[in-house]
């Protein structure tokens, strides 16, 4: 895995996308020859050609990356792939369409753009088979063992197994067996925790990752500190949690492995980077929107009765409760009842104005000025009303560590998955909100900042 912005990235991927940006640029450069011809020698003496290639060849990769060819869900799969890629390429075709008619001089030549966008579909598509091929081949990857088992264990090995791109095969596990609510039934068992030596005497692995949780006079020292010190690499099944899925497994965190692992600890330049940027990026926002934001309040006023902003209390930091305030995507007195309910698909609660600011979360934009008052940053855990929060934290364990940081507009959680609506939806956010309070960073922060752009381009995740 490569660490880029305090986020891990398979080697696999980061190599997908350095490859497809060089094949890219050789596409431009072949297009320009083949539409200027001899005159192409003469063209690329001067300098602005090249930051005319670049317009086009940055406006493909970012067409690419926001049609997700390179999410981790959809970058293995064969089917869904070549269309996510088309598709990408025909919105960057018309992109470079809408800027050349708008800019004639951006042109680099006549038909450039068609010759230059589609030398560029041959290639990617191309080199897209060649990388599922090196994804399928065993040989090429890393063999790995589970020790141990539990929750942990089964994720890991469902996990691995699902993700070719991490480039790691999983040979089988050792320890109790499974069984067939525990994990996928065709992982191996290769015996107990005391055959580890025997077992990779037999099957020469490079990785053995260990998820036991009573290791108490069960744990093979002898033997991981030999096979460390041969080559193999050992890894604690956290942490491999960790940096595969971009969150931390609560149900099997130990308390010593929260203690010692390095994170959790924002020093005072951070927090004063964090005010500084959320006041630049909040007040910045509102000078853009706020004609928008005008209108959007006259269209909530003419669709239906009641105020235009709704305010709510929200837990912030520490666990102390503060006023939010969001555009009123919902008829008056939907909840009359006392209770937050969470929204579901379809909600008839949901004003036909509103539907439309949730999909594109136009909504949330009064909360610009919640960030200047300084209940919360430009990006954190997301704030939630305080019945709701007291009755995760009495089930969640470790929730409440989402309250020793300020929440956010936007979140490392947020970007990550959907809607939250069930326990289960609201587990799997707090492995996010840890992960991030573990991590966070400016790196971390900017890449939520792009992928919350993406999300706002392409409406998704809203309800």
């Amino acid at each position: 895995m490569v660490r880029l912005f305090n986020v891990y990235f398979p080697k696999r991927t980061v190599l997908l996308l350095a490859s497809e940006s060089a094949l890219i640029w050789v596409a431009l450069l072949g297009a320009t020859f083949l539409c200027l011809g001899a005159d192409a020698s003469v063209a690329f003496h001067d300098e602005r050609v090249y930051a005319k290639l670049a317009f086009v060849g940055l406006t493909c990769l970012l067409c690419i990356y926001f049609s997700d060819a390179y999410d981790p869900a959809i970058v293995s799969n064969r089917r869904v792939v070549p269309s996510r890629m088309i598709q990408g390429l025909a919105v960057a075709c018309l992109i470079v369409a809408l800027v050349y008619y708008a800019f004639p001089s951006w042109e680099v030549g006549r038909g450039f753009a068609i010759v230059g966008i589609s030398l560029i579909g041959i290639l990617l598509l191309a080199y897209r088979q060649m990388f599922f091929a090196m994804n399928s081949s065993e040989r090429l990857s890393e063999t790995a063992i589970i020790l141990g088992g539990g929750p942990l264990a089964a994720t890991l090995a469902r996990e691995i197994e699902s993700r070719p791109e991490l480039g790691i095969r999983l040979v089988g596990y050792l320890g109790r067996e499974w069984g067939a609510e525990e994990g996928n039934p065709a992982t191996r068992w290769l015996g107990a925790i005391e055959d580890l030596a025997a077992v990779v005497e037999k099957t020469p692995v490079q990785r053995i990752i260990v998820t036991m949780g009573d290791r108490r006079s069960r744990l093979p020292v002898d033997d991981l500190l030999a096979l460390k010190t041969s080559g193999v690499a050992i890894q604690e099944g956290s942490d491999f949690y960790e940096v595969t899925t971009g969150k931390l497994p609560i149900d099997s965190l130990r308390l010593s492995w929260l203690i010692f692992s390095p994170g959790f600890r924002v020093s005072g330049l951070t927090l004063f980077y964090k005010r500084l940027v959320s006041l630049i990026l909040a007040g910045t926002a509102l000078l853009l929107i706020w004609p928008l934001m005008v209108l959007i309040a006259i269209a909530i006023r003419l669709d239906s009765k009641g105020p235009a902003i709704f305010r709510q209390a929200r837990i912030g930091k520490d666990g102390v409760p503060f006023t939010v305030m969001k555009f009123r995507t919902m008829r008056v007195n939907a909840d009359a009842g006392g209770d937050a309910l969470p929204v579901q698909d379809n909600d008839a609660r949901i004003t036909r104005v509103g539907l439309w600011l949730r999909r594109f979360r136009l909504d949330e934009s009064p909360q610009l000025f919640n960030i200047l008052r300084g209940h919360m940053y430009f990006v954190g855990p997301r704030p939630f009303v305080p019945n709701q929060e007291l009755e995760l934290a009495q089930q969640i364990p470790l929730y409440t560590q989402r309250w020793t940081v300020k929440p956010g507009a936007t979140g490392w959680a947020q970007v990550q998955r959907g809607y939250c609506a069930t326990l289960e939806d609201n587990s799997e956010k707090l492995e996010y909100d840890l992960y991030y309070i573990k991590n966070m960073s400016i790196g971390l922060d900017l890449m939520i900042i792009f992928q919350t752009l993406k999300t706002l381009l392409l409406g998704q995740g809203g309800r």
